[in-house]
């Protein structure tokens, strides 16, 4: 293995790799969230006793080597070697992302998005270009749930929403809650409990998991309505260039089948808790509604509209030459990614792993990627 050594000298509180090939991850989410023990803690354990301790990761959780929106910078600087990163936070470096961030309003398939996320992302020049202009190379990336309205009374018709205060994180789902009649409201996720429960809020656009993990909004709202309203995607892993480049060729192909399988198992976890949530909902008596075919139909003509709206906007707003083109690339990517995974079992993470190997990491040429 060609040795590394960080290019950035950390903090006294933080110990440098005891050995040059124990390489630094960096998480900002707490070790047992979803993106952290999947993709993270049991990928780093996997890849050490693949490689009896060849490659090993060192994971820092919680922020605690970067905060959030630092992580870009700390990749690039080679505080960390590896890292997770929300293109959300830091909108005006990585506008390109972000484009794809506000295209997954349309997603209603979380698996499909990440990988069409994943694919695109790697082999787009101006979704790769982008990442490396930022001082990473980018390796796959996630989708969270699909969100659902969860309100303190049922939202079944168009009716229903109007006039509802709902918490939206901004973009898109803003403006489709306006286009219902809906009066959108901006509060963090963590007052949403308070909120529905006082009535400052009758809603909010979250995915499932959030009704019995962490904000356990269970506790109080009264109904869900299972709306597919898009998803939330971000980079799982973003490595280090001089990381990247010091590998040697097999220790690329081990590195990424290892990756693979993060990804699948992040995935795969969510789509199982999602299933839990909402089962678990109803055996505590939060009614789970199916939305009736107007409400369906508003949905889809305001994404279709919004698909159609999208280049002309990102060109305006976020300064992308002629975004059309990734735009068209990512629909089509998600919708062969519907087709390929109808033939394997989406809840084998082994089998979704072995897709990904085959239709992403398996087309390219690790001699020269990333180079």
């Amino acid at each position: 293995m060609n040795r590394l050594v960080p290019t950035a000298i950390l903090a006294a509180s933080v110990a440098l790799p005891a050995a040059a090939d124990t390489y630094i991850a960096t998480n900002w989410l707490t070790p047992v969230h979803i993106l952290n023990e999947q993709p993270y803690q049991r990928f780093a354990a996997d890849l050490a006793a693949a490689t009896d301790g060849a490659m090993t990761f060192e994971v820092y959780s919680s922020g605690s080597l970067v905060p959030a929106r630092a992580t870009m910078q700390g990749i690039r600087d080679g505080v960390a070697q590896l890292g997770v990163v929300y293109p959300g936070y830091t909108p005006s470096e990585l506008p390109v992302n972000n484009v794809l961030n506000d295209l997954v309003f349309t997603a209603d398939d979380a698996l499909a998005a990440a990988l069409a996320y994943t694919e695109v992302g790697i082999n787009h020049p101006s979704v790769q270009g982008e990442w490396g202009a930022n001082g990473g190379i980018f390796l796959g990336g996630y989708s969270t749930p699909v969100y659902n309205f969860i309100c303190m009374e049922p939202v079944r018709t168009t009716e229903d929403a109007a006039g509802k205060k709902v918490r939206v994180a901004g973009g898109a789902q803003t403006a489709w809650v306006e286009s219902l009649g809906g009066v959108p409201v901006s509060v963090p996720i963590g007052d949403v409990y308070s909120g529905l429960s006082r009535g400052s809020i009758d809603c909010t656009l979250s995915d499932p998991t959030n009704l019995d993990k962490g904000n356990k909004f269970w506790e109080v709202a009264k109904s869900v309505t299972t709306l597919p309203m898009g998803v939330v995607i971000g980079a799982t892993y973003v490595v280090n260039p001089g990381f990247w480049q010091g590998l040697e060729e097999g220790e690329r192909q081990t590195l990424l089948d290892h990756m693979a399988l993060g990804l699948a198992r992040t995935q795969v976890t969510y789509a199982a808790d999602v299933a839990a949530a909402i089962e678990g909902s109803r055996e505590r008596g939060l009614e789970i509604i199916e939305p009736d075919a107007a409400l369906s139909e508003a949905l889809a003509a305001f994404q279709s509209e919004f698909v159609a709206d999208l280049p002309a906007r990102s060109a305006e707003e976020r300064g992308i030459a002629d975004p059309g083109e990734l735009v068209s690339a990512f629909v089509a990517a998600q919708a062969a990614w519907k087709e390929r995974l109808s033939g394997i079992d989406r809840t084998d993470p082994e089998a979704v792993a072995g897709l990904i190997r085959a239709e992403i990491y398996g087309k390219l040429d690790l001699s020269t990627f990333g180079s």
